[in-house]
């Protein structure tokens, strides 16, 4: 099921971090990005801009500070996003349906508990 790119198409972890966390959260300044992706001004920068030149992310003017800059995820970034969704979300349920229901159900029992820590570590609110 794993399907290998070709070296250009290859994203790095945090790269890929990137293009999640602009999906899950919307337009970033890099500053943000910097401080939610721990890297440094330099590398997020360095991203950035190839991601940019990939089309998978655009540069725009930050409306509440003219000066600042906004980095949004385009569609084309969004596709690969949720390509990457699509592809862990197959691989997890051809993995379950090996698992025995006593597995599956022990599984399903601890979910609300590992939502909580998600919760936690996000500071929000899981429904």
């Amino acid at each position: 099921m794993a399907i290998r790119l070709p070296a250009g198409q290859r994203r790095s972890f945090t790269t890929l971090s990137v293009l999640h966390t602009l999906a899950r959260r919307g337009p970033r300044r890099l500053t943000e990005l910097t401080a939610s992706e721990q890297v440094t001004q330099s590398a997020i920068t360095q991203i950035v801009t190839k991601l940019e030149r990939d089309g998978l992310v655009r540069r725009e003017p930050d409306p509440s500070d003219g000066r600042g800059v906004l980095v949004r995820i385009t569609e084309a970034g969004a596709a690969v996003v949720d390509g990457r969704r699509a592809e862990r979300q197959a691989r997890l349920a051809e993995l379950a349906g090996r698992l025995t229901p006593a597995e599956r159900t022990a599984i399903a029992a601890a979910l609300p508990a590992l939502a909580r820590l998600v919760e936690l570590d996000q500071g929000r609110t899981v429904q």
